[in-house]
């Protein structure tokens, strides 16, 4: 499985609104008005995310939620990752 570099992931992260490659993953940071719309926002990313069979790392406080992205057994960003960043992005 191939992983992408901090340089070859760029092009890919410019597609991707606000994503950054961060350790060998990709993490995107959201804020919403209150808990109950992160945690709506939490619930959909995990629906898409078992449809994909491919898990991200969720954290939540309060309003804020905080995703990042990596494919452990590769050690590294795959196209899984930009895959799923993509789906989420559509929410």
């Amino acid at each position: 499985m191939k992983t992408y570099t901090e340089q070859s992931i760029q092009s890919e992260l410019k597609k991707l609104k606000d994503w950054q490659y961060i350790n060998n993953g990709i993490e995107k940071k959201y804020m919403f008005l209150d808990f109950t719309q992160a945690l709506g926002f939490i619930v959909q990313v995990g629906i898409k995310a078992e449809k994909k069979n491919h898990h991200p790392e969720l954290c939540n406080v309060y309003n804020k939620v905080t995703i990042r992205l990596t494919t452990h057994d590769a050690d590294g960003v795959t196209d899984k990752d930009l895959d799923l960043a993509k789906a989420i992005e559509e929410l």
